[in-house]
């Protein structure tokens, strides 16, 4: 790559993690920087937005700086500042948002809002480059699945403007994301309950419950992910004998054993099961609804990407079923799955090499929208 591909200083901080990259010609990370405040929300099983944003404020200017001198750039030596307009909480978007508009107004640098959603798609192509892996073929049918986010969208392009997006489905209440961390909670597996739960699914038998799958009416390829949620509580209360380990759990989590590798002696064979099934659940929805719409939808290639994507259940049966329909499923990597500004930054090249900048004008938006349309609505 040439050194004189531009590069692009990404600013990410929608929800729980300040995170600034420089990328170059959109391909390239020089540097990536995630300050994660996990630990802060650890204890109230959730993000609190107020935490959040205080947390934005004291992390961003550290952050950013760090990412630069990774980078072994000056600031003067970026030639746009891309930071995430939305979605995502309000008040975390404000001081990413307004710390990027006032160093590019200071540095004379184009300004670029970038969408959250978009970012993560990015994600998957900044990953097939940096890897010198095949670039996943457009059409493609994307699935972003995160705490925040189960949405799938058609993804095309020819490659001289940023992407075009079609909503095709989303979640109708909770995101998959969201029912990990709240079954977590109910059994005592600490935040985020995600990795935990994959983690000790394997010990357990992933048949032994079965959960309905949700019958979804009008858009087939929607989700819903608080039935199994609300299944999961019923269980539980129908076996109280399950409550002394639960307490244990949670006394170890007291301590600090958060670790699956800790919790799991205090796990029984049937907790094991049900952690098991609940996941078989998920990831088999999932995977079901997502190779069905891009059938529908004609997508030559299948891009799974948002925190949940690092999930090693689902990755393994995406590229089984993916490959099993003629396809290829794309994933990033487990650095970019999660929340980070190289996905922000990557997207912003999109824009910068087509033209595109925001004005002073720029506001954070916590409910951006990322399609224009939706599949098969009206022209």
């Amino acid at each position: 790559m040439s050194l004189a591909e531009p590069k692009i200083l990404g600013i990410e901080s929608s929800c729980d993690e300040t995170a600034a990259a420089v990328v170059q010609g959109g391909k390239r990370v020089l540097s990536s920087v995630v300050a994660s405040q996990i630990d802060i929300h650890r204890k109230y099983g959730g993000v609190v937005p107020e935490l959040a944003s205080r947390e934005h404020l004291r992390q961003i200017v550290p952050v950013v700086r760090e990412a630069v001198a990774q980078a072994g750039i000056t600031l003067k030596d970026v030639d746009a500042v891309a930071v995430t307009q939305g979605p995502g909480l309000v008040g975390a978007l404000l001081v990413g948002m307004t710390y990027g508009k006032a160093l590019a107004m200071s540095l004379g640098k184009p300004l670029i809002g970038v969408n959250h959603l978009a970012g993560h798609v990015h994600a998957v192509f900044l990953e097939a480059s940096m890897t010198g892996a095949a670039i996943p073929e457009l059409p493609a049918l994307c699935l972003i699945v995160s705490g925040g986010h189960t949405m799938l969208y058609r993804v095309t392009g020819d490659g001289s403007r940023p992407f075009t997006y079609t909503r095709v489905g989303g979640t109708r209440d909770d995101a998959a994301g969201e029912a990990y961390d709240k079954v977590a909670r109910m059994l005592a597996l600490g935040y985020p309950g995600g990795p935990v739960i994959d983690q000790l699914a394997a010990h357990g038998d992933s048949k032994a419950i079965r959960f309905a799958t949700p019958k979804m009416t009008g858009n087939q390829h929607d989700f819903s992910f608080s039935g199994i949620k609300t299944a999961v509580l019923y269980h539980l209360q129908r076996h109280k004998e399950l409550e002394p380990e639960i307490a244990a759990r949670r006394e170890a989590l007291a301590r600090g054993e958060r670790t699956a590798a800790a919790l799991k002696p205090l796990c029984t064979q049937p907790t094991l099961d049900l952690i098991a099934s609940f996941q078989h659940a998920v990831v088999e929805d999932l995977v079901t609804r997502t190779l069905a719409a891009a059938a529908e939808t004609g997508a030559k290639s299948i891009l799974v990407t948002g925190g949940v994507a690092a999930n090693s259940a689902l990755r393994k049966r995406f590229e089984a079923e993916a490959k099993r329909a003629g396809r290829i499923a794309f994933f990033p990597s487990r650095a970019l799955s999660t929340d980070n500004a190289a996905m922000i930054a990557a997207a912003g090249y999109a824009s910068y090499a087509a033209g595109i900048h925001s004005d002073s004008t720029l506001n954070a938006d916590p409910n951006l929208p990322l399609a224009a349309r939706l599949y098969g609505a009206a022209s």
